[in-house]
């Protein structure tokens, strides 16, 4: 099993009161470049941030490390449109940041995008990918590609109250500075993204289209924003197999139209219920109480847990929190080298 993970940016997450960074947009940007380097190293090395709410909850990169410390699975980094460089290797696909899905075009080379990230997608070897995604904003363009695709839904948030009439407020700007109407993109699920989505849509998309072609189980790891990825794969005409992975705090979010959706899509749904109720640290209680809840491939990475190994990953994400500087108790240490910013819109990064 390989986790494949685009990490990338959009102008869209600067949109006040969208993302749960907002207010430390100088920070916000080096988010998923910080995500990388946890999930590769356990840690940020060279990026000035560490993502963790001022409440103490890590991003989500922190449990995906945990099982990948306990599963000992492979990774492969793909740059999806970094604002900012990061020291973990990735490889490159010439996607640039996202622009605003406010602006007439969000992502301009889109349907390139999704072609070389298709080529990529069908050289892997490996028989089984799990595709997540690291991208601040990412909820919210998933809601204006699900839009323009004509798909009535809901959308997840990082945030214990989902601001879902402001993201929605926001969609209807994006379609109209793209002289858009909902469901216009029907047909043409490329023009929804390049219209109002992010790159990291445009390279999931097309890395799980090239690997389903060539024959391999693909499980999408992520939640809402993963939907509007197999959305957007549906309204193309592939029709391989696809599986989605993801968290019980997206499916207590999203109730049944989690699974309608993939019902919809012909999707096999598997939700993981991690346990973080049963331990007493700050990090595992912020989830609870309903921040994060997804993002860089922490569902489908928690569904890789062996039967009876949950705890093992539990203890590791307690070992990974300590490296972060998140002790049981409280938030983020006093390391003055250590800035923190709180994790952004996604699911946690849906």
């Amino acid at each position: 099993m390989r986790v494949i993970l685009p990490a990338g940016t959009t102008e869209t997450a600067l949109i006040d009161g969208i993302s749960a960074a907002g207010a430390a947009p100088e920070l916000m940007e080096h988010t998923p470049s910080a995500d990388v380097e946890i999930l590769e190293y356990g840690r940020p090395t060279t990026t000035p941030v560490t993502p963790v709410s001022p409440n103490g909850c890590p991003t989500p990169a922190a449990v995906t490390r945990a099982v990948r410390e306990v599963v000992g699975f492979d990774t492969t980094v793909v740059d999806a449109g970094l604002a900012q460089p990061t020291g973990a290797p990735t490889v490159e696909l010439g996607v640039e940041p996202g622009a605003d899905v406010r602006a007439a075009e969000a992502v301009p080379d889109a349907a390139a995008i999704f072609d070389r990230a298709r080529s990529f997608g069908a050289s892997l070897p490996e028989d089984d990918l799990l595709i997540g995604e690291t991208v601040p904003g990412g909820t919210t363009t998933a809601l204006g590609v699900l839009t323009a695709l004509g798909e009535s839904t809901s959308v997840s948030s990082s945030l214990p109250r989902n601001p879902i009439e402001r993201k929605r407020r926001v969609v209807d700007e994006a379609l109209a500075a793209s002289d858009l109407e909902p469901g216009d993109c029907e047909d043409d699920p490329l023009a929804a993204i390049r219209a109002v989505g992010d790159p990291v849509q445009a390279t999931v998309a097309g890395v799980a289209a090239g690997a389903l072609e060539s024959g391999a189980d693909v499980t999408l790891a992520g939640g809402t924003q993963m939907v509007a990825v197999a959305t957007a794969l549906r309204h193309a005409d592939v029709d391989e197999p696809l599986s989605i992975a993801t968290t019980s705090f997206v499916e207590d979010e999203q109730s049944d139209r989690l699974g309608e959706a993939c019902y919809r899509l012909n999707c096999e749904l598997t939700v993981t219920d991690p346990g973080f109720g049963s331990r007493d640290h700050v990090a595992m209680a912020r989830y609870c109480a309903g921040e994060a809840k997804e993002g860089v491939a922490m569902g489908g990475a928690l569904s890789l847990v062996p039967d009876g190994r949950m705890d093992d990953v539990l203890d590791r994400l307690e070992a990974v929190c300590d490296r972060l500087g998140i002790d049981a108790d409280g938030g983020p240490d006093s390391d003055p080298k250590t800035e923190t910013n709180p994790k952004t819109e996604g699911d946690g990064g849906p």
